[in-house]
């Protein structure tokens, strides 16, 4: 028990390690499943220490992931530097196309981002250093710190339709990932391990949803017998370690009374989490603004794990802003049964010094089919402005109209999701001075 011997407590600090302990294994159990696999065999996924390319917009049927964007392309890449550091190289874009290459620790905190905001388009190497490594780097190799052995980079690179998917590759191509001990060199040929015993068909989050609380404990104490915790951790840890749930222990070898206690800790946290999502981030003219410590959670454990469920991998506010309504402007939940109309003054349009768009999902967060194979809309699209510079997009399930069929968000039936998504957002965005105006009824 705690130190005196509470079972209330005991449960309590229990679903705080729960939830303290959800993205890393969360990370950890995508990272197998996403590395399980022979190169080339299905996109995004690879061997590790190498890159994985999506290489177009998901189809109107896609179901693997919620709230798929229709802005880039994804390039993913798992790395494993128990060996020693790697390289991580990118190749010139005389464009100065937007694109970044976060790299995530196993907590996944944001900690790195090459990429157009902060080294520009120039080419670049980078060489990601495992913790506690010593040693010297070549001059044209500049040094990022890992917290972890493992990493996980999510690249997005901006894509403007179907028609640019050529340039998009050329750049995707241009990833590489190369150990220090080869640089300059010839890589090693790539191989991939495969372990029949992953289950490569269940979803990541729905197995770790449905783990026992020895499962679930054993899995992420373990882990932290590699992948260390952040400094600002020691508090949690030291309630944890009140309880035997240190590095590398094992569920069945704790007090009896302990494993009673957090048996049901599992179902208890999911649920808190589930309670907590609305109130993690502020709510404006019925846009949920997710600023602050988005992708740097600090000390505020449920958000990042909140986070981890709903949208692993997510963008630091630096990069990415996605404002989701949660409401229009008398308060009530979207539905395709109503239109309406999204309304910009000149003043108030989207300040980033990238791009921005507006996309649409249903209830689910998946694309829904429609005449104009449209899922999303943004200042990249031939938009039609006021003669004042306003802008009006049209939320709807049917046409506006031939003169406003520009500016249309096609809608499904039902409820609907909408995420607006601001890259490379400007200060009044970080700050917290705009926001998206409300949604209103047409």
């Amino acid at each position: 028990m705690t130190g005196n011997g509470d079972p209330a407590e005991t449960r309590d600090v229990g679903i705080n390690a729960y939830i303290y302990l959800y993205p890393l294994v969360t990370m950890d159990v995508t990272r197998r499943q996403a590395t399980n696999i022979e190169p080339g065999k299905r996109p995004g996924f690879g061997p590790m220490n190498t890159f994985s390319h999506i290489r177009q917009f998901p189809p109107a049927d896609f179901k693997t992931v919620v709230r798929p964007n229709f802005d880039t392309l994804y390039s993913s890449a798992w790395l494993d530097l128990t060996g020693g550091p790697v390289v991580v190289s990118a190749g010139a874009d005389p464009d100065g196309r937007y694109y970044e290459l976060p790299m995530y620790d196993m907590w996944t905190d944001v900690f790195a981002v090459p990429g157009q905001r902060t080294t520009g388009t120039e080419a670049g190497n980078w060489a990601v250093i495992p913790p506690g490594w010593q040693g010297d780097l070549p001059g044209d190799v500049d040094r990022i710190d890992s917290p972890t052995p493992y990493v996980w980079i999510i690249g997005r690179t901006q894509t403007n339709g179907p028609a640019d998917y050529p340039t998009v590759h050329k750049i995707q191509d241009a990833f590489r990932v190369t150990p220090l001990a080869r640089w300059g060199g010839q890589a090693p040929p790539l191989t991939a391990v495969t372990d029949p015993g992953v289950d490569m068909e269940t979803p990541p989050l729905d197995q770790v949803n449905r783990m026992s609380a020895e499962d679930f404990f054993d899995y992420g104490l373990g882990l932290m017998t590699l992948q260390p915790p952040h400094l600002t951790d020691w508090s949690l840890i030291a309630q944890m370690r009140r309880l035997g749930l240190v590095a590398g222990a094992r569920f069945a070898d704790l007090d009896p009374a302990i494993q009673s206690a957090l048996h049901d800790v599992p179902a208890a946290a999911l649920q808190a989490m589930a309670q907590a999502f609305p109130r993690i981030a502020k709510v404006v003219n019925g846009w949920q603004m997710n600023i602050d410590t988005m992708g740097v959670y600090g000390n505020f454990y449920v958000k990042r794990a909140i986070v981890a469920m709903v949208g692993l991998g997510a963008n630091s506010a630096e990069d990415a802003v996605y404002p989701i309504l949660m409401a229009d402007a008398d308060g009530r939940p979207l539905t395709g049964d109503n239109d309406y109309v999204l309304h910009f003054d000149q003043s108030e349009l989207p300040p980033v010094h990238a791009f921005w768009s507006v996309t649409m999902y249903d209830a689910e967060g998946f694309q829904a089919a429609n005449s104009l194979n449209r899922f999303a809309i943004g200042d990249r699209d031939p938009l039609q402005y006021n003669a004042d510079g306003s802008l009006d997009l049209y939320i709807q399930h049917t046409s506006p109209g031939p003169d406003n069929e520009a500016n249309w968000l096609p809608a499904p039936n039902g409820p609907l999701g909408i995420t607006m998504r601001l890259y490379s957002p400007k200060a009044p965005v970080l700050n917290g001075t705009w926001a998206p105006p409300a949604v209103r009824r047409g």
